[in-house]
């Protein structure tokens, strides 16, 4: 095992990785903690829950890379899942506060004030954190797997694929918005108190939340690594690059299909529980077919099937619209439009793609001829 971990990388980065992984999980907390406020050493408080937010973010950039950029499934839904996956919690985070709300009921207020009576059959154990988060996670891969079993067994693929993909993610987000359905219609959920018996509002609670943030998106990508580095990975890769091809030599393209399409799923929504906590909201706009097509984008302006490229475009995007939406409101939609054009034309291969494309072509250069 110990040797299967060490071929994930060259020394090198393995040292990079553990560069990255010490400064966002460790020396960032410790920043928060130590230094005295108004130190220029020291990390506001507020920028902790904005810098979980983006780690949440990464998760579901390398959930987007793993389909679509190694196995060559452009997914215009992925933002399904991680709305159900922040509502899994969301869930349990309305369940936290019984007799808490606004209205002093055992019911999420929103039910009180839909005079619903009784709490619906599938919101029953989500008081329970365990069995929360395990629904988060199995719900979204569920609907998936027969997604995924469905369309792929039909030969789905290429644009096809992707408008099936988004009319499935618009049709929940009109499912969501109906008070009926039970999830808080329009508002969603919100109005968190506490998680695990910790208040949210404190900088500590915080600060634990985006510590595990950071750790699940080590986790998270040392995972995605093993898969596209095993034979799997080569075989997703030959899928992607020529199916019919792949099909010929043996390999039934649909299981490997929806093997890496169930996960990214799963891995989408983790993203999706811890993302919520964090911003206080979960409601139906997060499903938005425009929230799906930003997660692309985030894949492609950093480089599709890099791993790290997925990583750096999610978080050079998001801080460009942390700024811009703050700034020149109406300006940000342009940017990230003119954003994708100018890469798509003159960096195919994205930011990270393409800087290692020229650092292998200085290698070839420096060679004897």
């Amino acid at each position: 095992m110990l040797e299967r971990l060490r071929q994930l990388h060259s020394g090198r980065a393995w040292i990079a990785v553990a560069i990255a992984a010490f400064t966002g999980g460790v020396l960032i907390p410790l920043l928060n903690a130590l230094p005295a406020r108004g130190s220029f050493l020291h990390v506001p408080d507020y920028l902790i829950p904005l810098f979980g937010k983006f780690l949440c973010f990464g998760i579901a950039a390398l959930a987007m890379d793993l389909v679509w950029g190694y196995a060559g499934i452009l997914s215009l839904g992925h933002a399904l899942f991680f709305s159900l996956g922040g509502y899994g919690m969301g869930m349990y985070l309305m369940r936290a506060i019984r007799g808490e709300g606004v209205y002093r009921s055992d019911l999420p207020d929103f039910m009180v004030f839909l005079d619903w009576k009784t709490l619906p059959w599938y919101w029953r154990g989500f008081e329970n954190f365990p069995f929360a988060i395990t629904m988060a996670l199995v719900v979204p891969g569920l609907l998936a797997l027969v997604f995924g079993y469905l369309t792929f067994r039909s030969r789905i693929r290429g644009v096809y694929l992707s408008i099936v993909t988004q009319a499935l993610t618009y049709a929940a987000m009109l499912l969501f918005f109906q008070n009926a359905t039970g999830f808080g219609g329009n508002n969603g959920l919100t109005d968190f108190k506490r998680i695990l018996g910790y208040p949210l509002q404190l900088p500590s609670t915080k600060l634990a939340l985006y510590v595990v943030s950071a750790a699940t998106l080590v986790l998270v990508y040392l995972l995605c690594r093993f898969v596209v580095t095993s034979k799997l990975g080569r075989v997703l890769a030959a899928i992607r690059d020529a199916e019919l091809k792949t099909r010929f030599c043996g390999y039934e393209s649909t299981h490997y299909k929806l093997f890496v399409w169930t996960l990214s799923a799963m891995l989408c929504a983790l993203a999706g529980a811890l993302y919520v906590p964090q911003v206080g909201i979960i409601n139906p706009s997060e499903m938005q077919p425009s929230n799906s097509i930003e997660m692309a984008i985030w894949v492609a302006v950093g480089g599709r099937a890099t791993l790290v490229g997925a990583l750096v475009g999610a978080w050079v995007i998001n801080g460009a619209k942390s700024f811009l939406t703050a700034a020149f409101p109406s300006a940000w939609l342009y940017v990230l439009g003119g954003l994708f054009v100018v890469v798509t034309l003159f960096l195919p291969k994205g930011i990270v793609g393409g800087l290692m494309a020229l650092l292998r072509r200085w290698k070839g250069s420096g060679k004897p001829s």
